[in-house]
């Protein structure tokens, strides 16, 4: 039995609770001992009545004595379908309490992105992406700990939570180690399935968690005596236990009963327990109810469905009754422990005056309300609701419960909630109203609109349920002009997104039929290139770049549709191999002096990112560097300023990856390619984005030499055949050849590289830098077939000198030099450093210096391919350089 003997019976459930005690002692202790300390996560599991609740009490009695601040919140059976109702119960009334220009301090770049789904800033107009939001509501905790050491954060009933904050509470979990914060979490196990349980399984996977039991006969009996006195015999103790299973909860409430009633506590009146026991809970519970009188039992029937923020006011108004008569009705239920006042210090009263004592309680208060009536009553707290300025999205759930009844003004009301939910980044509440707003369901001339706007909430979460939508959407009446173009337009995103590119590109195909010539049909083509240039799943048509030269061709840039057409013919011609001085100039009339035109932004949606992509890469493969780096910084910059952490964040860093890549700070590109890895991992594997962060982190790793970290990437992340149908650069088929090349397995490197051979071939693509498969395949076969090996280089150089680059001619010459001997070796070698330091690609230059020092034994060519390579972060290479200096020049190894 527990050494802690509660002298009240509501502190009864901490009976036979050291273990738990302990390790809350023990975790506080660590908390507070260092402002450096790690942060901890203690779970508390059990079936209800166990006694969670009362342990986060002490919890916070026990921090409170220590000095922490402590915030809490509480999940809600009938409130997880309100986005970030438990993270704004735990951050709000703090952020509250600091002055705007303070709270904006503290959350800095995140004010306007985790603002307003903490309800403390007004939402800017559009879509808020919700892992933008999660990511700064993580951001928002790590600020505020900062502030507030040692922080303590209490989660009752986290299995009642909505999925935004099991989201927020996954993601936090993830960095606790790095925070000085201690969270304590409840929960019910097994409670409800679907995304939020596996969300909040994800975070409480590597926590203690703590199992609550039943009390023991023992403990049962000193509980008894602690409240009813000593004398309770040891029967009469016995029955207690055995009423109620040792349920600490049931235990506190039947001696609650014993002693209002004045039973005595012995075996003559044992018999009385278990009619007591049944009018504390369930349908005894409500038995008591009604016996308060039809207005009591009214008002909580009100406050039950109100759920949160349950105030006089707003329950009278819900129970049509006077302010007096509420008064009286909130204090009688209050003697009667079915509703008390919150406790301020747990900041969980939600702005209401009352809240039930248990939710054990609430939940049966709530489920005694006849169905119809319930029903009825969610319709006029709806109304309620919104007529306390609390808006649509407030009023939503309770217009979730009311039956569908071909009522037009609901489905304005929950599409209106909709918009609300979307500004604040809570998708799937936006998406529960479209759905429940189908069913009511909309006229005719409304229903494909609705369809739309259930798509649109779904395309930055869930691609395949977007396509559904937009498909329906798109074959029934009611979508005309713009919408549809727009319809048409986020459905092939979203095919794309999902792998699906041949049908994205159909899908664009045959609406761009259904239009004369004219802006929107130009509009609906471009995006049919768009995607065709991205589309590596089928044989290309000379005919289709042909096509696209003709349009492009008189485009002079005035509207967005000729820029982009201009965009996408320069990055044909680019993965063609075209005049690279051509691909530039076409890019060059696509901005507007030398900027992106309005409308054509990295956040505007009209064009998408994909687009701008194409652009900033036929810059970089065209050794104009500094145009494309200039774009993916923007990118970047403006994705973490929109509060945009999904796919376009992850994209985004990739590409910048990519540009430090080409310019060869390599160990930039590893920290920007593994920051894009990371963040595509939430996506989803197998997406194109994850296979673009993949496929540049794995070329990075063989520049920099470290072949074993590369071979590890591919394992871990299944970087091998099938590729996905959307472009990669550079090429998954070359940059696979090349590391199995440099594990030494030839064989398959040489089939890996001929397999790039064939699909480059099928799709026209020529340039020898983006799918540079041919140099390594000469290498490859120079031993065994030199004469095929010398074809492939005089190809490539042909090829490169097509394309125009200093880099890919530089490049070809030294695959030339490497398969000559003697002086023709050294000449060709020598070329290519000339080409190479031209070129903005440093690590190239490097690998030239070091191959020309090679081949003409010179120890100040090494020298110079040696901090070359330092600078530039190739590990290996620079081990070779500094090797062959000191075998073959008697020079020592200079300092690193």
């Amino acid at each position: 039995m527990t050494e802690v003997r509660p002298g009240t019976a509501a502190s009864g459930s901490l009976w036979e609770r050291d273990e738990e005690l302990t390790a809350v002692v023990r975790a506080i202790d660590v908390l507070c001992a260092d402002r450096a300390s790690s942060g901890g996560l203690l779970v508390l599991e059990g079936e209800a009545g166990l006694g969670k609740t009362a342990l986060l009490t002490e919890t916070r009695r026990i921090a409170g004595e220590r000095g922490c601040a402590v915030w809490s919140a509480r999940g809600g059976e009938t409130l997880r379908s309100v986005p970030f109702n438990v993270v704004r119960q735990l951050l709000q009334p703090v952020l509250l309490s600091l002055m705007p220009e303070e709270a904006r301090e503290y959350l800095g770049d995140w004010y306007h992105i985790a603002g307003p789904a903490l309800g403390i800033v007004e939402p800017r107009d559009g879509q808020a992406d919700p892992q933008g939001v999660c990511d700064g509501l993580v951001a928002a905790v790590r600020r505020l700990a900062e502030r507030e050491w040692p922080l303590v954060l209490l989660i009752d009933d986290a299995h009642w939570a909505d999925v935004e904050t099991l989201r927020w509470l996954a993601a936090f979990a993830e960095r606790l180690e790095e925070l000085p914060v201690l969270l304590v979490v409840t929960r019910r196990p097994g409670e409800f399935g679907g995304e939020g349980a596996r969300c909040l399984d994800a975070a409480v996977a590597a926590a203690g968690v703590h199992t609550l039991s039943a009390l023991t006969p023992e403990a049962t009996a000193g509980l008894t005596r602690t409240t009813l006195g000593p004398h309770a015999d040891a029967p009469f103790c016995r029955e207690v236990w055995a009423v109620t299973g040792g349920n600490p909860y049931e235990t506190v409430e039947l001696l609650a009963k014993v002693r209002d009633s004045e039973l005595e506590p012995v075996e003559a009146q044992a018999a009385e327990l278990r009619p007591l026991n049944r009018s504390a809970r369930g349908g005894g519970l409500v038995a008591r109810l009604e016996e308060l009188g039809i207005d009591a039992t009214r008002f909580a029937w009100a406050a039950a469905v109100l759920g949160t923020g349950i105030s006089v006011e707003l329950v009278a108004r819900l129970a049509t009754m006077n302010r007096d008569d509420a008064e009286r009705c909130a204090e009688l239920l209050r003697r009667a422990r079915i509703l008390i006042e919150p406790d301020p210090a747990s900041t969980r009263g939600g702005g209401g005056d009352l809240e039930f004592v248990h939710p054990l309680i609430a939940t049966a208060v709530y489920n005694s309300v006849p169905d119809a009536l319930r029903t009825a009553m969610h319709g006029i707290a709806a109304q309620v609701v919104a007529d306390s300025g609390f808006g649509a999205a407030a009023a939503s759930r309770h217009l979730l419960q009311v039956h569908p009844d071909d009522d037009q003004e609901l489905v304005e009301q929950l599409r209106e909630a909709a918009r609300e939910h979307l500004a604040v980044g809570a998708s799937d509440a936006a998406r529960h109203c479209l759905e429940r707003a189908l069913l009511e369901p909309p006229t005719p001339g409304t229903h494909a609109r609705v369809l739309y706007e259930l798509g649109c909430a779904t395309l930055l979460t869930a691609p395949a349920t977007t396509i559904e939508h937009l498909q329906r959407a798109l074959a029934m009446p009611g979508l005309d002009g713009a919408t549809r173009v727009d319809a048409v337009w986020r459905l092939s995103q979203a095919l794309l997104h999902n792998d699906q590119l041949e049908e994205a590109v159909r899908t664009v195909e045959a609406e761009a039929a259904r239009h004369e010539p004219g802006p929107t049909r130009m509009r609906l083509q471009a995006v049919q290139y768009m995607w065709e240039g991205l589309y590596t799943g089928g044989t290309s048509s000379p005919d289709r770049s042909e096509q696209l030269a003709g349009l492009a061709a008189g485009c002079t840039g005035r509207d967005n549709s000729e820029r982009a057409l201009l965009i996408l013919r320069g990055f044909d011609a680019m993965t063609r191999g075209e005049s690279a001085e051509e691909v530039v100039e076409m890019c060059d009339r696509a901005l507007v002096n030398g900027r992106l035109a309005p409308g054509l932004g990295w956040t505007d949606t009209e064009w998408g990112m994909e687009l701008l992509l194409m652009l900033a890469s036929a810059y970089a493969y065209c050794d104009r560097l500094d145009r494309a780096e200039t774009l993916y910084t923007e990118a970047l910059r403006a994705y973490e300023t929109a509060g945009w952490s999904g796919g376009h964040l992850a994209l985004a860093h990739a590409y910048v990856g990519l540009g430090h890549r080409r310019r060869g700070r390599l160990r930039e590109a590893e920290e920007a390619l593994r920051a894009a890895l990371r963040l595509a991992e939430r996506i989803g594997r197998g997406l194109p984005l994850y296979w673009t962060a993949t496929c540049n982190l794995v070329d990075t790793l063989l520049a920099r030499g470290h072949v074993e970290q590369a071979w590890e990437v591919a394992e871990q992340h299944a970087f091998a055949p099938p590729y996905p149908s959307t472009i990669v650069l550079p090429d998954p088929h070359s940059v696979r050849g090349r590391l199995l090349l440099a594990l030494g397995r030839t064989e398959d490197a040489v089939n890996a590289l001929e397999a790039a051979e064939k699909a480059a071939a099928a799709r026209g693509h020529q340039n020898p830098v983006t799918v540079p498969w041919a140099a390594d395949l000469a290498r490859a076969l120079a031993t065994e077939d030199p004469e095929r090996a010398g074809r492939l280089v005089a190809d490539l150089r042909r090829q490169a000198e097509r394309f125009g680059t200093d880099t890919a001619i530089g490049e070809a010459l030294r695959c030339a030099a490497a398969l000559e001997t003697g002086q023709c070796a050294v000449r060709l070698a020598a070329q290519a450093v000339t080409y190479l330091e031209a070129s903005p690609c440093q690590y190239e230059h490097a690998v030239a210096r070091v191959e020309f020092g090679i081949v003409s034994r010179s120890a100040a060519e090494l020298g110079r391919g040696l901090a070359l390579a330092r600078s530039c972060g190739a590990d290996g290479l620079a081990e070779e350089a500094a090797r062959l200096l000191e075998a073959e020049h008697g020079v020592g190894r200079a300092p690193k």
